[in-house]
């Protein structure tokens, strides 16, 4: 004879406590989130409020009136215009070089197997941890030594060389979810290495050169260590470096014209990322591609 089951439920006294506990954690959770979100988001109130006030400060105000002065007191060549054509050729120059050199380095590390690849692999890892500042005076004396000190080739060499080994490791993990069934098809067709890696891989691995991508140029536009330490002459500096004119003497700054010109300053990065932010939407779904 079957013993029928006895289904057991918590007392009503005691769910009420146990409902009320997890509201007041959710609850904390989410003011805790948006007091997170609102310490973010201050300094992007202050910036776009200060830009459009005629008499900025440090404090977050709305504005006595909107004027647009600031933007055309910024807008001119010498402060806005030759240092952003600048930082574009350096920090596009830098990420097309970091870009190509790390899908030419994780190409073999992704698909050859070999003894030296885990210690070659960590001594990159290392590499990623070395600060810019503990390298700068060699770096420094052999850039006099090959004569590229004040250029912008060999700023756009230090910049590719700084984030080449994290962008090594990216493009690495993002190729090892191409499965390597494809590039035998297609070398059994007679495609070399080259050609399977630039028509197979590359297309199929989109959204990891679009991270790699964005990332290193990132990194690059808001360095102003290097180029400040890299170029000496004013006309080459970059809008990094630039920005430190708005901080006068005796700490006066202009706070309107600063907003304003860190408004222009910021528009190529978000610029790029709605560009590549299709990209970075795809996976790697392909395990279908190699059965049958």
């Amino acid at each position: 004879m079957a013993i029928p089951a006895v289904r057991t439920t918590a007392h009503p006294t005691l769910r009420a406590p146990l409902k009320s506990r997890r509201t007041n954690r959710r609850l904390a959770a989410d003011a805790g989130l948006l007091v997170l979100a609102a310490a973010f988001a201050l300094p992007l109130v202050w910036v776009v409020l200060s830009s459009l006030d005629p008499h900025a400060g440090l404090k977050v105000q709305v504005p006595d009136g909107v004027t647009l002065d600031n933007f055309d007191s910024v807008l001119t060549p010498d402060i806005t215009f030759t240092p952003l054509l600048n930082s574009l050729i350096l920090c596009g120059g830098g990420t097309l070089l970091t870009v190509v050199c790390s899908t030419l380095a994780a190409y073999p590390l992704s698909r050859f197997r070999s003894r030296l690849n885990r210690p070659f692999l960590l001594t990159i890892l290392f590499a990623t941890s070395l600060p810019i500042t503990a390298i700068m005076v060699p770096v420094y004396a052999l850039f006099v030594q090959v004569n590229l000190i004040d250029t912008a080739q060999g700023t756009i060499f230090f910049f590719a060389a700084s984030q080449l080994p994290f962008a090594i490791w990216l493009m690495k993990n993002f190729m090892d979810g191409v499965p390597k069934e494809l590039e035998e098809a297609a070398w059994t067709d007679g495609a070399s290495s080259l050609q399977s890696l630039v028509r197979i891989v590359l297309p199929l691995m989109g959204p990891g050169v679009a991270v790699v991508t964005v990332f290193s140029f990132v990194m690059m536009w808001g360095n102003f260590f290097v180029p400040f330490m890299l170029l000496l002459t004013p006309d080459q500096m970059p809008a990094s470096v630039s920005i430190n004119e708005f901080f006068g003497n005796r700490g006066t700054v202009v706070y309107g014209q600063l907003a304003a010109f860190s408004i222009i300053y910021s528009t190529p990065v978000i610029l790029l990322y709605v560009l590549v932010a299709r990209r970075l939407g795809g996976g790697f779904a392909l395990g279908g591609a190699v059965k049958g």
